[in-house]
């Protein structure tokens, strides 16, 4: 049995952005493409499917680290800030499109919240599983 932490993340994350459309996850947005992830972002994020990526993060995030919060999923999508000629510091990412993005997820039943924060639902495991599934017997056909 395949599970998600038996491949490589970044792939696994990748793979899950692609299939999160057809898994009911709702359209992005409007303003996702036009604001940046936070504020020790310079640009505005370059990928088109910066979206599902980010949702299909949470998921993976909530998958092995349940329970996540906003706060917390902040703190892990931070990065230093760029003051110039002074010191750099850690920002926080910014909390509306993480906040967003897991509304969007509990509303495809993938995310499920409770009272101290949410917690990745049945559903929400057992479709990373058939992702990591897919990309182990891919894997292994490639080996073969």
């Amino acid at each position: 049995m395949v599970n998600a932490f038996d491949v490589n993340p970044h792939q696994l994350i990748r793979a899950a952005a692609g299939k999160l459309p057809g898994a009911g996850l709702a359209a992005p947005p409007a303003w996702v493409g036009n604001v940046k992830s936070g504020p020790h972002a310079e640009r505005l994020p370059q990928d088109d499917q910066f979206w599902y990526v980010r949702c299909a993060s949470i998921l993976y995030q909530a998958y092995g680290h349940s329970p996540v919060g906003v706060s917390s999923m902040r703190t892990h999508y931070g990065g230093r800030q760029n003051n110039g000629v002074a010191r750099e510091h850690f920002r926080r990412s910014g909390g509306n499109m993480i906040r967003k993005g897991m509304q969007a997820l509990e509303k495809a039943g993938l995310l499920t919240k409770k009272k101290v924060g949410r917690y990745i639902s049945p559903k929400g495991q057992a479709f990373l599983d058939s992702v990591a599934k897919e990309i182990g017997s891919a894997k292994k056909k490639e080996v073969a």
